[in-house]
């Protein structure tokens, strides 16, 4: 049976060289990092791991000492100045990818979980997030439940049994929430041709940002949908409501991210069911899905149908996450669709979107052969069987009116290069 232990004395147990796996996301551990934050001393030499995502989770564990490291799979604000001096590591890696790092290829000196209290049968649940915490619990050799009365006890594939813990740390704490941003009618726009390609009974894959919510609030006349995505946000509750949704288990992922009203029903609601990324992100599983979905954003799209989706002039905002399992999923499921919608042209209107070629400074998250479907809010560009001159065609005649021109000619001089 686990031992109970203050967090701090948890930190006191960390020595350098160790690698310490604390959950991204939702499940982040706060209490975790605060205690971390109150003895630095503890963090030198430390290694931390784990899959946090910028914009959502803003603990800086590269900067508790000087002589911390941290292996992650997104690009966050503070590894920049790391990756200079060598204290950071980041792996270009999709979703399945991280979870088979971390299952074999990372050696985990500890591990943190939060989880609520276990149940009658001594299980506690994960709560919010089941991504990534099946590749690491069972080899770490030093294994944390936080448990957090704050958590939700929610529905899920992966549960851990209290007993196979070796300490225990009871503490009430905030949980990480996010605030989606208010589409405005730019994203209604795009929305409304994308509302378009989908079908009643499909299931759907979505990210977070302004165009997803969007979409989702276009859906509310459209029945029996299911959702099954890496991450699930308060919007889609819209969709249960209005009768979009139905179902015990419809909504599958393995993250959810909200405010506390959502978190309460995700543990009342049994439309809910979350499971880890090897469940989530595996392509076998998602090809079975007839009539999959995979909706995804992109920073940019070229006139091949290369798809840029986290860098803005080679300078990495992110990391690829899900979208090639889904969209590699989409396309083999039955009546599936990969659809990628991005705006025209930048915020400020300067740029287009719709570019004649990836720069080379970019990152390509998907092949030109990946996409059946480009979206702006000037319609939408089919791409299945078309040749290379009539994907061009139809790609520009989705730009903004006044870089088509200019997007024709530069197609000329790289069709005059091939």
């Amino acid at each position: 049976m686990p031992m109970p232990e203050t967090f701090r004395n948890v930190v006191q147990r960390l020595r350098p060289d160790m690698t310490v796996y604390v959950p991204g996301v939702s499940g982040e551990s706060l209490a975790f990092y605060r205690a971390l934050q109150e003895a630095p001393e503890a963090c030198r030499g430390v290694r931390f791991v784990g899959a946090f995502f910028p914009g959502i989770n803003q603990s800086d564990y590269l900067g508790l000492h000087p002589e911390a490291r941290q292996r992650n799979y997104f690009m966050l604000p503070g590894l920049r100045a790391g990756l200079g001096d060598g204290r950071a590591e980041i792996l270009p890696l999709d979703y399945p990818g991280i979870f088979r790092d971390l299952q074999q290829n990372v050696e985990i000196d500890l591990a943190i979980a939060q989880v609520t209290s276990p149940d009658a049968e001594g299980f506690c649940s994960l709560g919010l997030s089941q991504d990534f915490i099946p590749a690491v619990w069972g080899k770490a050799k030093i294994k944390v439940l936080h448990i957090n009365p704050a958590l939700p006890r929610t529905q899920g594939s992966f549960r851990i049994r209290y007993r196979d813990a070796d300490v225990y740390c009871e503490e009430t704490s905030d949980v990480v929430h996010y605030s989606n941003p208010v589409p405005e009618s730019l994203q209604h726009d795009i929305a409304e041709h994308v509302v378009n390609l989908v079908d009643d009974g499909d299931t759907l894959e979505l990210g977070i940002g302004k165009l997803p919510s969007a979409i989702v609030e276009g859906l509310t006349s459209h029945r029996d949908l299911k959702i099954y995505s890496g991450m699930v946000l308060p919007n889609v509750t819209s969709l249960i409501d209005s009768g979009s949704i139905k179902g015990w288990g419809a909504v599958r992922a393995g993250v959810a991210l909200g405010d506390s009203e959502f978190y309460k029903r995700l543990g009342k609601d049994p439309t809910f069911y979350f499971q880890p990324v090897s469940e989530s992100h595996n392509l076998r599983r998602i090809a079975d899905i007839p009539g999959f979905c995979a909706i995804n954003s992109a920073v940019e799209v070229d006139l091949f149908g290369q798809v840029n989706s986290d860098s803005v002039k080679g300078r990495q905002l992110a990391g690829v996450g899900g979208l090639p399992s889904f969209v590699g999923g989409a396309r083999l499921s039955e009546g599936g669709r990969s659809i990628i919608v991005l705006p025209s042209t930048t915020d400020n209107g300067k740029h287009s979107r719709i570019v004649p070629a990836l720069s080379s400074k970019c990152c390509t998250a998907l092949p030109r052969h990946d996409a059946d479907f480009v979206i702006t809010e000037y319609g939408v560009a089919s791409l299945r069987g078309l040749s290379i001159h009539k994907r061009a065609e139809a790609l520009i005649s989705i730009a903004a009116p006044s870089r088509r021109d200019e997007l024709f000619e530069e197609w000329q001089a790289i069709i005059r290069g091939l």
